[in-house]
């Protein structure tokens, strides 16, 4: 399991790394000591697990995360921030507190695997490598205080709002600074389908299907929401779903 250290405290590193030596499974390919060399690392090695420390100078662990690509999956560490774990209560990997317990650091190892089991075939991975996010890959969010780890098939809609994007799952509806036409172009069409200008929907989470004023189409999903398909993309919604 190809493994990255970030932290900018060197004996907090060598630390870890003393600690995995332990754990034969894993494979230390990298250190950094911040966020930015961190970012190139990561594009660079893609790894499987990295140890992600939160407070850092300059960038957080948090900003780090929210300018990836590639999202490995994350175990955080931390001395002390219990703010930050708390913006983590959801989907979050595993926290490991400073100074790291070798039985704590077991534990968050055999979730890793686990996790790593559980996907079915290579291409389940949280991995971009092909630029395509499926609907099996992992994301990041981060609206103001609140950070989540969401896997893109529990996402049902998203929404632009000007030079944002909000995204629906669960109960939660988070604002994050993107554009929908960025994340048309990065989201696998086989899941998710732009409706029109303003709505994405994911296809798996379409309920039911009723004509619509003009020509379209409006779509209930399994949590109750209703988006209009436009009548320009009335055509090629039939043609995907086979209607």
């Amino acid at each position: 399991m190809k493994t990255l250290i970030i932290d900018d405290e060197r004996l907090a590193r060598k630390e870890l790394m003393n600690l995995l030596t332990k754990h034969p499974e894993i494979e230390v390919v990298g250190e950094c000591q911040n966020a930015d060399e961190a970012a190139e690392m990561i594009e660079k090695l893609q790894p499987d697990l990295i140890f992600l420390d939160i407070q850092m100078p300059g960038k957080s662990g948090f900003d780090l995360l929210n300018d990836l690509e590639y999202l490995p999956r994350v175990i955080f560490v931390t001395a002390y921030d219990e703010f930050a774990l708390k913006a983590f209560e959801v989907n979050a990997l595993d926290y490991l507190m400073k100074p790291v317990e070798p039985q704590r650091l077991a534990l968050a190892i055999e979730k890793v695997q686990s996790d790593m089991e559980e996907a079915e075939t290579p291409s389940d991975q949280p991995t971009v490598r092909d630029g395509v996010l499926r609907a099996t890959d992992q994301i990041f969010l981060k609206d103001g205080e609140k950070c989540w780890f969401v896997t893109l098939g529990d996402v049902r809609l998203f929404e632009s709002e000007g030079n944002y994007v909000r995204v629906y799952f669960n109960q939660f509806k988070p604002l994050i600074l993107k554009s929908l036409n960025n994340l048309e172009k990065r989201l696998d069409g086989r899941d998710f389908f732009r409706v029109n200008r303003r709505h994405m929907v994911n296809l798996r989470w379409i309920d039911k299907v009723e004509p619509w004023f003009n020509g379209g189409l409006q779509l209930t999903l399994k949590s109750g929401d209703k988006v209009e398909v436009s009548r320009r993309q009335t055509s090629r919604f039939k043609e995907l779903m086979s209607l």
